[in-house]
């Protein structure tokens, strides 16, 4: 029986990727080239930089995918590719050089949701999920908890009103100094010795039946805390200030998604995103969904950062569905999860 095999392509933010992924399982090649350094002097993404960069890295990038794999253009069955949300200028490097390839090669073009291919990241690490689950997008754009009843059915239960959590984390490691990206950088620095509860961070929990997320209140409160201290000319331990401000945002993470499960009659909770890296996440989770018979799964980590294999792996399931999108595809800046606009 022939594989099918799917290029994927990746481009909506700052990592410029191309994965191909056999049969919706197996990677073949996950390249990812990450201009991490480029933005790091301003501390954050500046789009049109990005831009800039997706457009000199894309065609590489594409080709080294193939070469990794071992397969060239007539082996691919369809060309996956980010569409929104992302910036748009990012998003349009990847959405034009997968038209050129389905429209050249004359195979079916795919569609995927960032956020889809955050949550499909999880069916690659493991094949054998049933359905239904909960998931936790947690990422530096996105906190989204989301309830899957099967491929390519995706109810939003909550989201973020405010700022994203993984945007809370690089807004508070930049005020630290401790640089760019800060998730990774703040779960380092709690690990050595910080102490969760040493600052009395808020919660906020919002109504007593929402699913919503708000981390506007406690990424203020941690800054006035360096401001204050400051002002004070106080010592700051970093560790217990990482330790502690990482625990508030875990800990709301973590009771959103189990009461979700609850509420939802829910046995599996999923981990997606580039926060789903944070081992203080993790581990509290996993505990806690433990004591409640809730299996907790989740992405190795070069698999919850923005990557392509993730958006292969997602047009797989679309693919099968002959879920196709036309060649008048174009980049979405703000796409909703669950609603494909072609």
């Amino acid at each position: 029986m022939k594989n099918i095999f799917i290029l994927g392509i990746e481009t909506s933010c700052d990592e410029t990727s191309a994965a191909v992924v056999a049969d919706g399982r197996t990677v073949m090649s996950n390249i990812i080239s990450s201009q991490v350094p480029v933005h790091q002097k301003f501390g954050g993404v500046v789009p049109e930089i990005a831009s800039r960069k997706h457009v000199e890295l894309i065609t590489s990038v594409i080709r080294e995918a193939l070469n990794e794999a071992r397969v060239d253009f007539e082996d691919l069955s369809a060309v996956a590719v980010t569409y929104g949300p992302g910036l748009v200028g990012a998003l349009l490097v990847g959405v034009s050089a997968a038209k050129a390839l389905a429209y050249t090669l004359d195979l079916p073009l795919v569609g995927i949701n960032h956020i889809e291919g955050h949550i499909y990241a999880n069916f690659l690490a493991n094949p054998s999920l049933e359905f239904p689950m909960i998931c936790l997008v947690v990422s530096g754009g996105h906190t989204d908890l989301v309830y899957l009843e099967s491929h390519g059915s995706f109810k939003l239960l909550g989201r973020t009103r405010d700022d994203a959590a993984g945007e809370a984390f690089d807004k508070v490691a930049r005020a630290m100094g401790l640089g760019y990206p800060g998730g990774p950088l703040v779960d380092r620095l709690a690990a050595a010795g910080g102490n969760p509860v040493a600052l009395d961070f808020p919660r906020a929990y919002l109504e007593n039946d929402s699913l919503d997320f708000s981390f506007s209140g406690l990424k203020s409160s941690a800054l006035n805390y360096l401001n204050n201290a400051a002002m004070k000319n106080e010592e700051v331990s970093q560790a217990d200030l990482a330790a502690s401000f990482q625990q508030a945002v875990v800990d709301v993470l973590v009771d959103k998604a189990l009461a979700a499960a609850q509420r939802y009659n829910v046995k599996t909770v999923l981990l997606a995103g580039g926060v789903a890296a944070n081992t203080r996440l993790r581990n509290d989770l996993s505990e806690k969904a433990n004591h409640l018979g809730v299996i907790v799964k989740y992405p190795p980590p070069v698999l919850c950062t923005d990557n392509a294999a993730m958006v292969a792996c997602a047009g797989y399931y679309k693919y099968i569905r002959g879920d196709f999108a036309p060649l008048t595809l174009n980049a979405v800046a703000g796409l909703k999860l669950g609603v494909d606009k072609y």
